[in-house]
């Protein structure tokens, strides 16, 4: 599909504009516009079907899906003037601008999608397994903005119509309870209109296991448990999904459109491009902006490479060497002191290195000493700005955890849900964390979210999941850490980001606030408690 991006966006956003054409004058020649599209030669053949359905791909989510997880206690929004950084501090209200674009960008892409599948069937075509096909990506690519605003949000207005302007300012707020309700629905009702794959041609695609993956993650979400592991395991058992055997090159180039990738966002260099090099990479690398910094509270939560809890006895933890046999998924996911960068240097953040990575250097160098490893490629040196990457939204790997949770909270634990859980852990050449054996629902229940917390980092799903876990008020306060060094007498000394004091109150930051923007447009959308 990546080929056909450039032109994709150009006719999206002439077909949006096809609604807006009215007649002024019935006395002016009635003429086809040339800068747009007229409802009158769009909607005609399967290709403009095809060329509308790809254009609400342009609503997933990319490289603000990292962000959401600087909201939580694994990672941190890196400059203090940042509009993200007064939420951690939890000086935030209504009035965030950040709160107010999630809500925006999903609305839009809602919206998009409800345009297209009231106008589709205007295309006349013969071959209904394709109108149904792109009926279920838009059904699927809806539900995935809903499954983003209820867990931001709780209630929100349940919208399946382009809406004029003014009925939007009489919209009210669905009882979140019927936002999942419709998710589920959606997805199910999608996923009996997909295909389970696709020809090469094609690839980036929604397919049915999407649809299932999806309809997992919204129903573990919503704590409706069996459904959950019910789809989690209609994928299990599909037979077309399984591990990428490389969680280092996981998310490489030459790892695209692995079997692991269930749902991405595809982009081409110099095309269709996305800028997570520049975002992302330390500040050594062509004075890439470092805006989201992983935190020691999730280094110190991979294991010991022999399945221990650093904090375990025996298990051989220094904090001297804090990074010498460890979980290899930590030094795959977070650039660590010592690591080789794209620019072939090594990675120096102590204080005391005098590289432009030292922590202190400048506002740009990670103020905790680590950086996200994750999409971090060679390739993109050159041009930190030009990525081509393809940036994944679903894999297998939360699927199978997924069901491990599920199954976990049902009470149904069995040699399923181990097999699950121990796939993640050492199903790769490149991972291979001793099995767990556990059987007790306490003890797998810590597994499988420390299993979802270090294999998921940085892939915008914590934030989600200690929202539902109601662990975010004992995880989230208190200061930020980062990297231990020696300093110039020896002594071992712990990065503390200064006048950062993460907040979270119980009693309100479990939703976001309804935007203030949308309540002004329309006074009938209530505010969430606490706000």
């Amino acid at each position: 599909m990546k080929k056909y991006k450039i032109k994709t966006l150009i006719l999206f956003v002439l077909a949006i504009s096809a609604g807006a054409l009215v007649s002024c004058d019935n006395d002016l020649l009635e003429t086809v516009p040339n800068d747009r599209l007229s409802v009158d030669v769009f909607w005609k053949t399967e290709n403009d079907a095809k060329l509308a359905v790809n254009a609400l791909y342009l609503d997933l989510d990319s490289t603000n899906i990292v962000t959401w997880d600087a909201l939580t206690e694994i990672a941190h929004t890196n400059q203090n003037f940042d509009v993200q950084a007064y939420i951690e501090l939890g000086a935030y209200d209504a009035t965030s601008s950040k709160l107010y674009n999630e809500w925006r960008r999903a609305y839009r892409g809602i919206r998009a999608a409800s345009y297209f599948l009231e106008n589709v069937d205007k295309v006349t075509s013969t071959n209904t397994a394709l109108i149904n096909q792109l009926k279920g990506e838009a059904k699927t690519l809806r539900a995935y903005q809903y499954i983003k605003l209820a867990g931001f949000f709780g209630d929100v207005p349940l919208v399946t119509t382009s809406i004029t302007i003014e009925e939007g300012r009489t919209l009210t707020r669905t009882p979140v309870s019927q936002i999942w309700d419709f998710i589920d629905k959606e997805l199910t009702d999608a996923a009996a209109l997909l295909p389970t794959t696709y020809p090469a041609s094609e690839k980036g695609r929604v397919t049915q296991g999407a649809a299932l993956g999806l309809a997992a993650r919204a129903n573990l979400f919503a704590g409706r448990y069996q459904k959950a592991a019910d789809a989690a395991d209609k994928v299990i058992k599909s037979g077309v999904y399984g591990l990428y055997d490389s969680y280092e090159k996981l998310f490489s180039y030459a790892a695209e459109n692995n079997r692991e990738v269930l749902l991405d966002r595809q982009f081409i260099k110099d095309n269709y491009r996305i800028n997570v090099f520049y975002l992302l990479g330390p500040y050594s690398q062509k004075n890439s902006q470092s805006s989201y910094v992983p935190t020691k509270a999730l280094v110190d939560l991979y294991e010991t490479s022999d399945g221990k809890k650093i904090t375990d006895a025996g298990s051989g933890y220094s904090p001297a060497t804090p990074y010498l046999n460890r979980d290899s998924r930590l030094k795959y996911s977070v650039f660590l002191d010592g690591d080789i960068l794209p620019s072939g240097i090594a990675f120096k953040p102590q204080p005391t290195s005098g590289t432009a990575d030292a922590v202190g250097s400048t506002y740009i160098a990670s103020t905790t000493g680590f950086n996200i490893k994750k999409y971090i490629l060679n390739e993109d040196f050159a041009d930190p700005t030009n990525s081509g990457i393809n940036f994944i939204l679903l894999r297998y790997a939360e699927v199978l955890l997924t069901y491990a949770e599920a199954k976990i909270e049902l009470g149904q634990i069995d040699a399923s849900v181990l097999s699950a859980i121990n796939m993640v852990r050492n199903g790769r050449s490149d991972v291979k964390q001793p099995s767990v054996t556990a059987t007790s629902q306490t003890d797998l229940r810590e597994i499988v979210r420390r299993e979802r917390t270090v294999e998921l980092a940085f892939e915008g799903q914590h934030l989600f999941d200690i929202r539902r876990w109601k662990t975010a008020e004992k995880v989230m306060p208190g200061p930020v850490y980062g990297i231990t060094y020696k300093d110039a007498t020896g002594a071992l000394v712990t990065i503390q980001v200064v006048a950062v004091n993460k907040v979270f109150d119980a009693a309100r930051h479990y939703l976001w606030p309804i935007p203030q923007k949308e309540r002004d447009l329309n006074p009938s959308l209530t505010q969430n408690t606490g706000w």
